[in-house]
């Protein structure tokens, strides 16, 4: 495997695919218009996604990967049909680049077609067969791949498994091509795999096919594909660097997996099941299955796509996207009408030169337009169609229009010039004024876009301008989105190791919060205040810093991206003490003129919406049960900074030590006079972030005893 899976790639995945067997789907997401990705849960393992790389790969994984917030409308397809699927098999379709997903939903069977070949596509078909929805809708020769139409592989190619001696001593015999091409194309091999048989059998690969011996090819394709099917490694091959190249395993095996995962994704030009004889030389990695390999070889790009699509929106933004700079947005004004002067300059010119043409050739034109006038009113308009059909000179007739379509002569006299639309009732005076009329209409319209462009350069100078001075004052670049984060609903904010911590708005929050982000090893906490919002510190869910730090970020805005699986889970003593800052911040102890307050923290089990016999518990209110663990004489003080979230800007809140540490533009805040909206304000204006945005983050009055980069702008970047 190389660039795209073979068919004998996709054979062992098959295999080790077809052992998730049982898995139900939890969703599916489209993070990249390349990529589709289908998170199972199988029995008795971990939660892992199946991704499919349009035409290159499919293979599972386990890594964190940014999901879009909205879903495109294919993946939406996919959820619909297959959430809560049950994975009864997975086969590949012969021996050709296609692999057959098989599923049991609440509405009857569906099957994934995931091809490999080509562009790739993914289509959805029902227990008829007939196609739901696929990726992409296309036709072929023999097929075609749209909504309502019943699904067609692509026509079969030869199975190697099921081809026997005296078949390849045929093929061989009545091939024209040499034993490589043969084994290739004809037997279904690829050209990998092809030269491996070859060098198995001892044979030239382009030595002629009938001198070669049917036998050894035989006995060498047999050979290769049972080992095939008894293969349970498989190896990524490495091209090293020179400097890399001596007493590289060592080295190797001495970095950390992340460092080990870069330096593989770096060296390796292919991911093998099976090790073939062109192999023999090349340093290899070995792992547990195909998927592992794969995974890390490609894995760390494939989880970044979503970041390169954001990455490409900034680049080659689309009119109503809404991810350019105003400045993007004049260029491509800008581009598109020097475009358009061009295709005027050049229809002004073309429409002159054909009038010109036509006064040069007037004897020419006056004669056709007499002969074929004089046969139109002679023999009418049905018989001059017919027998135009013979005139080199004249290549159409519009009877409705009355014109005839001409070709003016060469410098040869031939009948090879331009093409001119003549009317059989105007004179060839005025067929050329018509022409010089058109490229005077012409010269008006180039007129007034000219005056278009002069304008949008202007803007388009005020723009850089702008930006200069907003990039200059620290002012980031807002982006419009069109759906917000999850956990932006509720106060959020962030400890040591990139733990979430979530808190209810109101009583329905603290309602969802309990019942939908609150579980396992997480922490409840709540302030030992009436009315005190109820909050989870998540276990697993968090941050983690960007390992590709989007291109359109400033250098002093941290790039964190969020994460279902963090890498150190475990809520020691200190994480709790800064959970517990947070959510005394956000309770009515911020208003209430106090300089300290107390919190508790439970377990997620001893949190009960249950109440005792003739008790009622309201809505946002839980019973606790069991021993509490107290936080006392905490400080009413929070921190907030700018950090970037998948790539969009936006202020997180965090103990004072913590955010000064993590956010080169910080502030800290204590209660005090300053209203919310006033602080929003001023905020605003340094920043350009949205006021709604810090109004949800800022607890309420405040005084800023401390600050750098949020009311003052920072410092210039060095160059």
């Amino acid at each position: 495997m190389k660039k795209a899976m073979s068919g004998f790639d996709l054979r062992v995945m098959a295999r080790e695919l077809d052992a998730l067997k049982g898995a139900y789907v939890k969703k599916a997401y489209m993070p990249h218009y390349e990529q589709i990705v289908l998170r199972v849960n199988p029995k008795e393992a971990d939660q892992r996604d199946m991704v499919f790389v349009r035409g290159a790969r499919i293979y599972t994984s386990k890594r964190d990967r940014p999901m879009p917030m909205t879903p495109p409308p294919f993946a939406m397809v996919l959820r619909k049909h297959l959430r809560n699927a049950r994975l009864t098999g997975v086969k590949q379709v012969g021996f050709d680049r296609v692999l057959a997903f098989s599923f049991d939903t609440k509405n009857g069977q569906r099957t994934l077609y995931v091809e490999v070949f080509r562009d790739g596509n993914i289509i959805l078909v029902d227990e008829n067969g007939i196609i739901i929805q696929p990726l992409t809708h296309a036709s072929y020769a023999g097929r075609t791949l749209k909504k309502g139409v019943e699904y067609t592989p692509p026509p079969p190619a030869m199975d190697p498994y099921e081809l026997d001696e005296a078949t390849l001593q045929q093929l061989l015999n009545e091939s024209d091509r040499d034993l490589v091409s043969t084994l290739g194309g004809k037997v279904n091999l690829g050209a990998t795999h092809a030269n491996a048989v070859c060098a198995v059998a001892n044979h030239e690969p382009n030595s002629p096919t009938q001198e070669a011996d049917a036998s050894a090819v035989y006995t060498a394709l047999h050979q290769l594909l049972t080992q095939l099917d008894n293969s349970e490694m498989a190896h990524l091959v490495l091209k090293l660097q020179e400097k890399d190249a001596a007493d590289w395993n060592p080295f190797y095996q001495g970095l950390s997996v992340a460092e080990q995962q870069a330096w593989l994704a770096e060296r390796s030009v292919e991911a093998t099941p099976i090790l073939l004889p062109q192999h023999a030389d090349m340093p290899q990695v070995s792992f547990s299955s195909l998927c592992e390999a794969i995974d890390a070889w490609k894995g760390l790009h494939d989880a970044h796509a979503l970041q390169r699509r954001e990455e490409e929106r900034f680049e080659q933004a689309g009119p109503g996207r809404g991810q350019s700079t105003e400045v993007e947005r004049l260029e491509r004004r800008k581009a598109q009408q020097e475009k358009a002067l061009g295709g005027f300059s050049d229809k002004i010119e073309k429409q002159q030169r054909l009038g010109h043409l036509i006064q040069e050739h007037w004897g020419h034109v006056e004669g056709l337009l007499e002969q074929t006038k004089e046969a139109v009113e002679r023999d009418g308009w049905s018989a001059v169609r017919k027998a135009i059909k013979n005139i080199a000179w004249i290549v159409n007739a519009a009877p409705a229009e009355r014109t005839i379509t001409v070709v003016l002569p060469d410098e040869n006299s031939e009948a090879k010039g331009p093409q001119v639309l003549l009317e059989l009732d105007a004179t060839v005076h005025q067929n050329a004024q018509r022409y010089f009329e058109s490229a005077r209409k012409q010269k008006n319209k180039t007129s007034g876009a000219v005056q278009a462009l002069e304008e949008t350069e202007r803007k388009l100078k005020r723009a850089r301008k702008n930006e200069a001075k907003q990039k200059a004052s620290g002012k980031l670049n807002r982006l419009k989105r069109s759906k917000r984060m999850w956990f932006e609903q509720h106060r959020w904010g962030m400890v040591e190791g990139g733990h979430l911590i979530v808190g209810g708005k109101d009583a329905k929050g603290n309602d969802a919060v309990v019942k939908k982000h609150l579980s396992g090893d997480d922490m409840y906490l709540h302030a030992d205040l009436h009315g005190a919002p109820s909050c989870s510190l998540r276990a697993s869910q968090g941050f983690a810093l960007e390992e590709r730090r989007p291109a359109h970020l400033p250098s002093d805005i941290p790039a964190y991206r969020l994460v279902d699986k963090l890498e150190s889970p475990t809520l020691d003593e200190k994480k709790l003490q800064q959970a517990a800052v947070l959510a005394l911040s956000w309770s009515r102890a911020w208003n209430g003129g106090g300089a300290h307050g107390t919190v508790y923290s439970v377990k997620p089990a001893q949190v009960s919406k249950s109440a005792q016999t003739g008790e009622f518990v309201g809505k946002g209110a839980f019973v606790i049960r069991g021993q509490r663990t107290w936080y006392k004489d905490m400080d009413v003080r929070i921190g907030i900074g700018i950090i970037a979230v998948n790539g969009v800007p936006m202020v997180v809140s965090g103990t004072p030590d913590h955010v000064q540490n993590m956010c080169p533009r910080y502030a800290i805040l204590t209660p005090g006079q300053t209203k919310k909206d006033q602080l929003a304000n001023k905020i605003y204006r340094n920043t350009g972030l949205s006021t709604d945005d810090l109004l949800a983050v800022l607890p309420g009055a405040c005084d800023v005893i401390e600050e750098h980069g949020m009311l003052t702008p920072p410092p210039p970047e060095e160059e």
